[in-house]
């Protein structure tokens, strides 16, 4: 598949204008280099949420978006999006929490086999609605979202994982069913113990 797309690129790059052109469109696809760094500092507060990350993402690569998450990259504040391509292609891409602008994008060579599990299926409630549902229960800054399913004896539920910073400033991690919408709580900040530490099994 990526084969395919590449191939497509050059012959439209060389219809264009040659050699020179046909170098950018390697490029663009496959590079890992941003064109340049985010606007806002790590540790200051993003001006971009994580629906507005995802908007651009899409735009970008066309497709459906399983993974935000607001990170720190080399001293600036960006969300790292995991997007499953219209291509059935895995694609990274990097959006400057400031401005909401592109900074990179390439195909995902992380080797995360997990993801093929439910990837291809569809999520009756989508990325936005998982943040909708979950900010009624919890208000607060949404700082990842993750679709997800659950390795039980129960079987395979498929639901988004939310965490959200609240106004208090304590950390608030919720699950989102990917079917009902219905919203549980996981964790926060004010769970103690065990549950901070080996919650996650991953």
């Amino acid at each position: 598949m990526k084969r395919k797309f590449v191939i497509a690129a050059v012959t439209a790059a060389v219809l264009v204008g040659g050699t020179a052109a046909t170098a950018v469109a390697f490029a663009d696809d496959d590079s890992h280099d941003r064109e340049t760094r985010s606007s806002v500092k790590s540790g200051d507060t993003a001006r971009t949420g994580v629906t507005e990350a995802v908007a651009a993402a899409v735009k970008a690569v066309p497709g459906t978006v399983t993974e935000a998450e607001l990170d720190d990259e080399d001293g600036g504040l960006v969300w790292e999006l995991d997007v499953y391509g219209s291509d059935k292609v895995w694609h990274d891409v990097t959006v400057d929490a400031g401005n909401g602008k592109v900074l990179g994008k390439h195909i995902s060579d992380d080797g995360d086999d997990d993801r093929d599990r439910y990837a291809p299926r569809s999520a009756p409630v989508s990325l936005n609605a998982a943040v909708d549902a979950a900010l009624k229960a919890q208000s607060g800054t949404v700082t990842s979202v993750d679709l997800d399913d659950n390795d039980d004896r129960s079987g395979k539920a498929l639901h988004w994982e939310v965490d959200v910073r609240g106004k208090d400033g304590k950390k608030h991690e919720l699950n989102v069913d990917a079917k009902s919408g219905k919203v549980t709580v996981d964790r926060s900040d004010d769970d103690h113990g065990d549950d901070d530490r080996g919650g996650d099994d991953d």
